[in-house]
């Protein structure tokens, strides 16, 4: 139960003065339904109003605030010309401007004779001192408030600044002031404030370096956020240590037929993670471990000898990939190493009917398949393995929560394996998958040679192409990526059927096409026919980023690549590279690259080792962005910048470590404090865990 102190915060927005149904609605796309979000929705600028001249002195082009006389109204004659009110005091006179005013509101306001304070931009027009559209119009005893600092907001269209700082500042008035959950020393040693005056002092900054992310009262909030999830990610994790496992007892004869099949050594870092996942098998607590590794770096193949431990036990494993070209590649990869071994794997996908299907669940259902690789199809109803013991998933932030329980549901406490080609940086680690353990994959494997990575201006696209040419008349394949165009897929596929038209011509029906609007079929024909037929050049949206490989492509080209981030590039580049030969990798930018382009392109020439990238990218775009934290299941921070504040996400870790250490089920003084912090950051999923709870 949500703790009776936060229940204000959790109210509706539309129960705030002068917050209607439509204002609610705009309120809800901007930040969130609950007074809780908009108090979470900071300030990203300041009005300074604290100017406040005589008329004589006022400086044009600058903000004032400026105690008047009212004069006499001058109402417009036609529509088009503006509605005038005289004002002055001792120094001078200024006119007020207004276009299609009302002139009953106006006289209402300004009344004729009487002293006003009104604030708003100076201007010189000709030889007289105006102030068009006061931003602010009040009575003398109004002028401090006036006179003041004004938070500047982030706004969505149709909501203005003056409504939403009128309700956050409803919304401040509720905020409660809890008990210190913080540690009393850590708190000192910070010289933080409480949570409330915290809170309150972000929404009222003096001036621009109280905006900064690296303020004591932001560095408190971002602390409180960052231990909500930490601490919510131990609880979580320690549930499912708690939840019991079942050993898995393999005898290492199938591992080792694997290993006499394949055509390499293991590298170290594969060597490392297979003995990791083997003892996670063995030991009687559930697995529950994250693979990371770089595009190319053999994380297949190290999935494969966890499975083939379960199949020596008696046990059958399922591999969950998030679309069917990459669902195959597992399989093109596993088919031939499993026969070497006497594995029996078999592929299952919605494009699987009638008797092919019912044959592919009578053989799940009977044990005789002993690895089954697929899409969503393999957690769908009706679907039956004889005994499950281990889930491989593969790019799991493309699945949701209860999608990875339908498939573990399908057997008896199995263990999980999640695997990730998208090299993660370390503090986004923590907070994305502190529940889990982490091997990671850092070497590629023996025999791959270093790509060749260059930047090219577009107007040499000419010479690109004549390169490209050259490149196939050596036999190699290429891929040509077209940009990315902001939010829109509409245009992202325009550009790639101009550059298709454009290389058809050169190249004839060597050239091929593929993009997301096409149906799957279709898509696995064409790429089909690039692996492994007459399709020479690729052109290609970012649908080719996760999974495809051709040994053959040793050529990519990415246009406008200074519109992709760097993880991006990062994993489009890993397509190539792929067989024995030399890749070259040409990143064709346009003219006026921004500094933080230029940076990124030079990285991505500079290494090849994606968690460099990962960090750098994190450096470079902060957390939110990096992630596309709605899109990839990560959690959304509202106040915690990791880019920023990745100290602190260390501290909070370790505190939560200790903290149930010492309190288990959060029932001490702090304990009872914390659990509300927990419901603060809607963090309560976690709670749920506690016994008492």
């Amino acid at each position: 139960m949500r703790p009776e102190i936060l229940f204000p915060l959790f109210k509706e927005t539309n129960t705030l003065a002068g917050v209607g149904p439509k204002i609610a609605k705009l309120i809800e796309k901007l930040a969130g339904p609950h007074l809780i979000d908009l108090i979470w929705h900071l300030p990203s600028g300041i009005i300074d109003r604290r100017y406040a001249p005589k008329i004589g002195e006022a400086e044009p082009g600058r903000i004032a605030t400026i105690t008047v006389e009212v004069g006499q109204h001058r109402p417009a004659k036609t529509r088009r010309l503006p509605y005038k009110v005289i004002c002055s005091d001792a120094t001078g006179f200024m006119t007020l401007v207004f276009f299609h005013a009302r002139e009953d509101y106006l006289r209402r306001i300004l009344p004729e004779g009487e002293i006003r304070v009104v604030s708003g931009t100076v201007e010189k027009f000709g030889n007289e001192l105006q102030m068009a559209h006061p931003d602010h119009v009040g009575k003398l005893e109004e002028l401090e408030k006036l006179q003041a600092v004004e938070p500047v907001y982030p706004l969505t269209q149709g909501l203005s600044l003056k409504v939403l700082s009128k309700a956050i500042e409803g919304a401040l008035e509720f905020v409660p002031e809890p008990e210190e959950w913080l540690d009393p020393a850590y708190l000192s040693k910070q010289s933080w404030n409480p949570w409330a005056q915290a809170i309150k002092a972000v929404h009222h900054p003096q001036s621009d370096l109280d905006l900064s992310l690296e303020t004591k009262d932001h560095q408190r909030l971002a602390y409180d956020e960052l231990l909500a999830n930490q601490l919510a990610l131990a609880m979580v994790r320690r549930h499912l240590k708690r939840a019991k496992g079942r050993p898995i007892p393999g005898t290492g004869e199938l591992q080792k037929k694997i290993l006499a099949a394949l055509p390499f050594d293991l590298t170290n870092s594969q060597k490392q993670a297979v003995e990791e996942i083997t003892g996670d098998l063995g030991s009687d607590l559930r697995m529950h471990r994250l693979l990371q590794g770089d595009v190319g770096a053999g994380k297949t193949v190290v999935a494969l000898m966890a499975m083939a431990h379960a199949i020596e036990a008696g046990s059958q494993a399922a591999l969950l990939a998030p679309t069917e070209i990459l669902a195959r590649q597992h399989y093109t990869t596993i088919a031939p190493l499993a026969e070497a071994a006497g594995i029996r794997a078999e592929i299952f996908t919605g494009r699987d009917k009638g008797k092919t299907r019912a044959g592919i669940l009578e053989r799940l259902a009977s044990g005789e398949t002993n690895i089954a690789i697929g899409t969503h199809a393999l957690f769908q109803e009706g679907v039956d393995f004889k005994n499950l013991a281990v889930a491989v998933i593969d790019e799991q932030h493309r699945f949701g929560v209860h999608q990875r329980l339908a498939l573990t549901n399908k057997g008896n406490a199995v263990d999980v394996l999640v695997m990730t080609a998208t090299p993660i940086p370390r503090t986004l680690t923590l907070t994305a998958y502190g529940d889990m353990d982490v091997s990671r994959l850092t070497e590629k494997p023996a025999g791959r040679l270093p790509i060749d990575t260059r930047a090219v201006p577009l107007e040499r696209l000419d010479e690109v192409v004549n390169g490209v040419k050259r490149a196939l008349d050596k036999g190699s394949k290429v891929y040509w990526v077209c940009p990315l165009v902001e939010e829109s897929e509409v245009l992202d596929l325009a550009a790639a059927e101009d550059r298709y038209a454009h290389l058809n011509q050169v190249f004839g029906p060597r050239a091929g096409l593929v993009h997301g609007k096409m149906k799957g079929p279709e898509k696995d024909a064409v790429m089909e026919a690039f692996s492994s037929g007459n399709v020479d050049v690729l052109v290609a949206t970012t649908v080719i980023e996760v999974g495809v490989d051709v040994p053959q492509a040793t050529v990519m080209v990415i246009e406008h690549a200074e519109r992709f981030g760097l993880a991006q590039l990062h994993q489009l580049r890993g397509r190539i590279g792929r067989g024995s030969d030399a890749s070259n990798c040409l990143l064709l930018y346009g003219p006026n690259l921004s500094a933080t382009a230029k940076e990124r392109l030079k990285i991505i020439r500079d290494t090849e080792d994606g968690f460099v990238i990962a960090e750098e990218d994190l450096r470079l775009r902060g957390a939110g962005e990096l992630m596309g934290t709605r899109q990839s299941g990560l959690p959304e921070f509202r106040l915690a910048d990791l880019a920023v504040h990745g100290e602190l996400l260390a501290t909070a870790r370790d505190d939560a470590k200790l903290i149930l250490e010492r309190d288990p089920e959060l029932e001490g003084e702090r304990g009872q404090r914390l659990r509300v912090l927990l419901y603060l950051f809607e963090r309560d999923a976690a709670v749920k865990f506690l016994r008492s709870g």
